[in-house]
């Protein structure tokens, strides 16, 4: 799958991991395959990470173009996606430039604009300093979905996001730092972290920074992913001229509260191990003891809602 541009085709690696959302991760990638094209070799990698349901057939049958991985269990986001990862860096054909060449990670859930890959590749392709770039991301309600701009959550950060006091005060950027929403969504900005649900990355930073994090299983390890980008000199931006949509609820909407388990323990394992070292002990229970409260109080809450407005974060 490629552009027609003339010149040099920049090639771009998609991966998208399904799990028992083969109909939805079929229109995602027919978006996306279906979206300008021009000057952009596109190789998608589909994987099904151990669905069990026939999601693997439909999915080679309706996409024969794609390259098609199969696990045998449900190894997570990460796993899901270092499954092809793998497969891509073992078969690194030797004339590639890793300077000029990306990796677009891509949820099944979400729907890609025409020209939102051809302009993020665009950006990225004149800063050299970039490695990772993301879109603006839109909830089904047109709404601004806040993960798709971050910071990293430092204990203080998390604290503010964890009382409410983020939330409750979204211009403050001493109180609405985890989630940047005190910045003009407009705006092109220097980040953190973007999401992984729509994160661009130039294969260079993958090289030096190495594959996914496997012991995040559904949060987290795309913050852990451009934080060790990060500590390579790279830049991360958020890049909201290009647009995707969010659609939400095919995987973590069924199930609510495991997504919620894992929400909470991705926190903890971030902290753990990027600042846990430079931690005083008592600190390091407190933020433990918070998470866990915090975490507690999520479920209960969520058991009382009706299915449709079940929480996932």
């Amino acid at each position: 799958m490629s552009g027609e541009g003339g010149g040099r085709a920049i090639p771009v690696s998609a991966i998208v991991v399904n799990f028992r959302t083969a109909a939805m991760t079929i229109d995602a990638v027919r978006a996306l395959t279906d979206s300008d094209l021009d000057g952009i070799a596109l190789d998608v990698l589909v994987v099904d990470n151990g669905s069990g349901d026939g999601s693997a057939e439909q999915l080679r049958a309706a996409l024969p173009d794609a390259r098609h991985f199969t696990t045998g269990r449900n190894l997570g986001y990460a796993g899901g996606n270092n499954v092809a990862l793998r497969g891509l860096l073992a078969d690194l054909p030797p004339e590639i430039d890793p300077d000029h060449a990306y990796v677009l990670l891509l949820n099944s859930d979400v729907i890609v604009e025409p020209d939102a890959l051809k302009t993020c590749l665009a950006f990225i392709e004149r800063r050299d300093n970039v490695a990772v770039v993301g879109p603006r991301v839109l909830l089904p309600d047109g709404q601004l979905d806040l993960a798709c701009r971050r910071s990293f959550p430092t204990p203080g950060s998390s604290f503010w996001k964890l009382t409410g006091l983020a939330r409750r005060f979204p211009d403050s950027e001493r109180f609405a730092r985890y989630n940047l929403t005190y910045l003009d969504e407009d705006q092109a900005a220097e980040v953190d972290a973007v999401m992984g649900a729509f994160m661009l990355l130039r294969l260079r930073a993958i090289l030096q920074a190495g594959i996914l994090d496997e012991g995040f299983f559904f949060y987290g390890e795309d913050l852990d992913w451009t934080y060790r980008i990060k500590a390579h000199g790279w830049k991360v931006v958020y890049y909201p001229r290009a647009i995707v949509h969010h659609l939400k609820g095919g995987t973590t909407r069924r199930h609510s509260n495991r997504m919620l388990v894992e929400f909470y323990r991705a926190m903890w394992l971030f902290y753990r191990k990027h600042y846990a070292e430079r931690s005083i002990v008592l600190l390091k229970w407190a933020v433990l003891a918070g998470i866990v409260a915090r975490g507690l109080l999520a479920l209960g809450i969520n058991a009382l809602r009706p299915a449709a407005r079940k929480r996932v974060a």
